[in-house]
């Protein structure tokens, strides 16, 4: 059994965002990703499928040119090799699914582009 908090320990950079693995299975990864408002992971994309969830706040979720609001409780999901890109409107928690091929070194990764 695992336990995590996706509001306890949080941590925000005025640099860049903050990115937490916070519990690893066999069937997938949980990360948690803070923003602070403005901030933006630019567009990138995974071979696998993922879910993202607001936790605390709102980021704009773009996929294919089309944005969506993600509000505080909203989830969306993506297939495999879907180019998607997030910017927070305000101070955000987001939750991150990912399938157990993925890496948090690749999620880690986008915020170098």
């Amino acid at each position: 059994m695992q336990i995590a908090s996706f509001l306890n320990n949080l941590e925000f950079s005025d640099s860049k965002v903050v990115i937490t693995p916070l519990i690893e299975s066999n069937f997938g990864k949980e990360i948690r990703i803070a923003f602070k408002e403005g901030q933006m992971m630019k567009e990138h994309k995974t071979q696998y499928p993922i879910t993202v969830m607001t936790v605390i706040g709102s980021i704009e979720f773009t996929v294919n040119e089309k944005t969506v609001t993600l509000a505080k409780g909203d989830v969306i999901s993506l297939e495999g090799n879907v180019l998607h890109e997030l910017k927070a409107t305000e101070k955000s928690v987001v939750r991150l699914s990912l399938h157990k091929g993925d890496t948090v070194a690749r999620v880690n990764g986008v915020l170098k582009l």
